[in-house]
């Protein structure tokens, strides 16, 4: 019966033994204080209901006119939102797409083959293994390293691109860890890619939420939305710009050599066209929600600031290291766990604390040894892996009575660890 199925879909089904835990506690009604909370729409926060839903209700949402790049107005808006920021982009250079993840499915089916590569950072997001084997793509992996910062260990990421390499994906600010690009790793990045010839994507949906100033002595940090020295793609949305992830809208923004620049218009416009998947009333209604970004981002901002300042005076005087982030709504915590894995911490604090956080091999925190390369899905392998220490995730949207009992809860954890 299996032989129906691709082997791109051939993914482990069955849950893990924290799933399986919390959703044990959920079945029997026990609270559970959830630290893993992404989805803005489920952090009590007061939207102006009013306004978003306003421009939906307009006579012009009954009228279907495909444009592959999406409508003008809408790739207008985009470009004014950039350039309230300081960066020049043009509406030609933008194509809308309905999710940051169809913007990687359109770029990986532009720029690779079936089986040639794309480097990925490490630490990241998991969800990325998902959308490499959906368009047939490797994934390969160069290093993030954190001394007094997260930063691109650039030795790795040469290292990495190899002849089959097509593209290397930033996160910026970087998901979990935070970390932004700035201008001088930007140029090491040009160098390498100019002499690999590989292009960049940069995911910078999270780039309005920076939350510490540049580190000193370091330059600007550096948006790629319209670095001109290499093909590059960079990636925006509302789902993280606007905290409307149900709101499904986002952009690729296409920059670099004059040619080649162009050439990729012109093949993502036949992608594009192909699936004409962007709707047609939230492209009408995002001119005036971009115009109003500061209404829907303060309370953001203002709650990831606020937890995050907690959690930097909560653990000073604990066990524990915060890996402050520089952006983003994520933090990273390094903790002693004494010849346990990070799966029985998680678990231990499931079920005696009912506070739930991600642990790091989620996002691939753990050491490894050995060719860069291969799936980073939850191995259990990986998840029973005893070390002298590890890595807690913890998201700073929920709010905040919440967030501080819970990670007081994880503390006193960590105080009982010998």
């Amino acid at each position: 019966m299996d032989k129906i199925f691709s082997h791109r879909t051939n993914w482990p089904l069955s849950s893990n033994r924290i799933t399986q835990t919390l959703d044990r506690l959920k079945k029997e009604n026990i609270a559970v204080i959830d630290l893993t909370e992404s989805n803005p729409t489920r952090c009590g926060f007061a939207y102006p209901s009013e306004r978003i839903l306003r421009p939906l209700a307009s006579d012009k949402n009954l009228r279907y006119e495909p444009q592959p790049q999406g409508s003008l107005e809408a790739r207008e808006a985009v470009a004014c939102y950039y350039k309230s920021q300081g960066i020049t982009v043009l509406a030609e250079q933008i194509f809308l797409t309905a999710s940051t993840s169809e913007a990687y499915s359109y770029l990986f089916r532009l720029l690779a083959d079936a089986g040639e590569e794309v480097l990925f950072p490490r630490p990241s997001y998991p969800l990325f293994q998902f959308l490499g084997d959906l368009n047939d793509v490797t994934l390969r992996y160069y290093l993030l390293e954190h001394t007094d910062r997260w930063r691109i260990n650039f030795n790795s990421l040469e290292k990495m691109a190899g002849p089959k390499t097509k593209a290397v994906v930033l996160v910026n600010p970087n998901n979990p860890t935070g970390s932004f690009i700035f201008k001088d790793e930007l140029d090491s990045l040009n160098g390498i890619c100019q002499r690999k010839n590989i292009a960049i994507v940069s995911d910078e949906v999270f780039w309005d939420y920076a939350l510490t100033p540049a580190p000193p002595g370091k330059s600007v940090r550096a948006s790629l939305a319209g670095n001109r020295e290499t093909l590059t793609f960079a990636l925006g949305g509302l789902s993280k710009t606007l905290a409307l992830p149900q709101m499904k809208l986002s952009w690729i923004i296409v920059s670099g050599p004059e040619k080649l620049a162009s050439e990729a218009c012109q093949r993502l416009e036949m992608i594009a066209d192909t699936y004409l998947s962007v709707n047609t009333p939230v492209q009408n209604a995002v001119p005036e929600w971009l115009s109003r970004k500061e209404e829907f981002q303060t309370p953001v901002k203002q709650r990831i600031g606020d937890n995050l300042r907690f959690l930097e005076e909560a653990v000073k005087t604990t066990k524990c290291q915060l890996l402050k982030p520089e952006g983003g709504w994520y933090a990273v915590l390094r903790i002693p766990l004494n010849k346990i894995s990070e799966e029985e911490f998680i678990l231990q604090l499931l079920e005696k604390e009912h506070v739930f956080v991600h642990p790091g091999y989620f996002f691939d925190f753990d050491p490894f040894d050995g060719p860069v390369t291969g799936p980073l899905r939850v191995n259990p392998e990986r998840s029973r892996r005893v070390d002298e220490e590890g890595f807690l995730v913890v998201s700073l949207l929920p709010p905040a009575d919440d967030f501080r009992k819970g990670i007081e809860k994880i503390l006193q954890r960590i105080a009982r660890v010998p």
